[in-house]
């Protein structure tokens, strides 16, 4: 929003300096992952800059450290396990939380406000104290170090995002529509396929993308509950700065920071629409 013509000195000085204030920590926020991009293209095996690099020297960068990536079995096995860990546990969370916004829902529902703090409570509990009730958990019905067991834990992680994002949509939602498929013969499957689901989709992939992202970044709970051949993306990254320090990660963590503005752009995107959808003006 562009300075009033009427607005004083006091003003004046407000509207700038809230906007330097806002600067500095957008700035303070983003740096640290704004660095490791160009260090990732760095040919000697250092993590900070070399003189050639701030020289802008051509032969100072190169693509070495993607490449060994790329060419490395233990990183290649590490994506794999990423990809089917993250797939299948964004399914069940997707599939679980709309269920569970669907039931919050219903106006009847008993105790909404505790099932909705218990549906979120993994948001809420330290991430080490979830993991280590999913390893005496798990390992109790003899899941740990194994697929399903984290795939089973990653979905609990993933599945608040998605009863947050679809309630949220559901909050808008003319039930009114429903109803007037049932009074034209509809049944209620075929009501929510055709009827229900087209106007919440927007909010279920939404709360997927969460969930993806959250399966994909985190780190501790697999440490707990994965095996040596359940190792994924971050686990192979933290093992590389204890065991072998290479800017190997830092190429990982390129990959990472990007792929991670790719999904929060179509987030927007999808929220954006949704609010176009419900005749809500994007802001």
């Amino acid at each position: 929003m562009a300075l009033p013509s009427y607005a004083g000195p006091l003003e004046t000085f407000w509207y700038y300096a809230f906007r330097i204030f806002c600067g500095v920590v957008f700035i303070f926020l983003i740096s640290p992952l704004l660095i490791i991009i160009p260090l990732s293209f760095n040919v000697e095996p250092y993590f900070s800059f070399t003189e050639g690099m701030l020289a802008f020297d051509p032969d100072a960068y190169s693509l070495r450290w993607y490449e060994e990536f790329f060419g490395s079995e233990r990183w290649m096995n590490a994506i794999q396990n990423t990809f089917i860990v993250a797939v299948c546990s964004t399914i069940l969370s997707m599939i679980l939380g709309t269920l569970a916004a669907l039931g919050l829902s219903r106006s009847e529902l008993p105790f909404k406000g505790m099932i909705m703090g218990f549906l979120i409570s993994p948001m809420i509990v330290p991430l080490i104290i979830s993991a280590a009730g999913m390893f005496f958990f798990y390992s109790s019905l003899g899941i740990s170090q194994s697929y399903l067991g984290l795939i089973l834990a990653h979905t609990a992680l993933g599945t608040p995002f998605v009863v947050i994002t679809v309630t949220a949509t559901l909050s808008g939602f003319d039930y009114n529509l429903v109803r007037a498929a049932a009074s034209l013969g509809a049944t209620p499957t075929y009501a929510f396929f055709k009827v229900t689901v087209p106007l919440i989709l927007t909010g279920v992939i939404s709360g997927g993308l969460f969930a993806l992202m959250t399966s994909v970044d985190e780190v501790v709970v697999a440490i707990f509950i994965a095996g040596a051949e359940q190792r994924t993306v971050p686990m192979q990254m933290w093992a590389g700065i204890r065991e072998q320090i290479s800017p190997t990660i830092l190429a990982v963590a390129t990959l990472l920071v990007c792929m991670s503005i790719l999904l929060l752009s179509t987030v927007e995107y999808l929220r954006r629409r949704s609010e176009t959808i419900r005749g809500i003006t994007p802001h």
